[in-house]
């Protein structure tokens, strides 16, 4: 059996600025970038994943979705 190595989670840097509008390219939903957070290995500190946190127009609760799936709404 393959253990997942050990990790960390830690703010990541923002691809955009703070609050720029993007959307989601699977689901189409759009929001602010709100921030991102890094999944790293705690040995080599080797990046695992990066979740973008992104809050509706208007307001309302944050959801969060893989990094490489959001671009900024033209």
């Amino acid at each position: 059996m393959h253990e997942k190595p050990p990790t960390m989670l830690s703010h990541g840097k923002l691809p955009w600025p703070r609050e720029t509008l993007v959307m989601d390219t699977i689901s189409e939903r759009t929001g602010h970038l709100v921030g991102v957070i890094e999944e790293r290995t705690k040995d080599g500190n080797r990046v695992v994943s990066r979740q973008a946190f992104m809050r509706p127009q208007g307001g309302g609760l944050e959801w969060d979705v893989p990094l490489e799936r959001i671009k900024p709404v033209e």
